[in-house]
């Protein structure tokens, strides 16, 4: 189970919108993720090239965390509004509950749950 510094030291790091140093210092090299329903992506560097692609297809995103950190034992959960902002200046809007299991120290597992219709302007 990660320690509540690690898990402040990973939400401080996605606020600070530095979303592919999270994944590179937080998550073990065989970490997984999935949104809703989709399919696992698996691997750490995987998962950091697809944030970075992510993140080339927007001018700029701002991070807000919702709420407290929740931690009991090796499972943590966090509350997320992150808001997209286009190359012709449009502001997308998400929130998201990222739901994720630790070994140790690291991130395996983080399964993110949110409304795809809310991406709104």
């Amino acid at each position: 189970m990660p320690s509540l510094a690690t898990l402040q030291a990973f939400a401080a790091t996605v606020e600070s919108n530095d979303h592919v140093g999270a994944i590179e210092r937080f998550y073990a090299p065989d970490a997984r993720t999935r949104e809703n329903d989709g399919g696992w992506r698996v691997g750490r560097e995987a998962l950091a090239e697809r944030e970075r692609a992510v993140l080339a297809a927007v001018a700029s995103v701002k991070t807000t965390r919702l709420g407290p950190l929740l931690l009991d034992g090796s499972h943590s959960a966090i509350c997320w509004r992150f808001e997209f902002t286009g190359g012709d200046g449009t502001v997308r809007t998400m929130e998201e509950v990222a739901w994720q299991t630790w070994s140790g120290e690291q991130l395996i597992e983080e399964h993110f749950f949110y409304d795809p219709a809310q991406m709104r302007k």
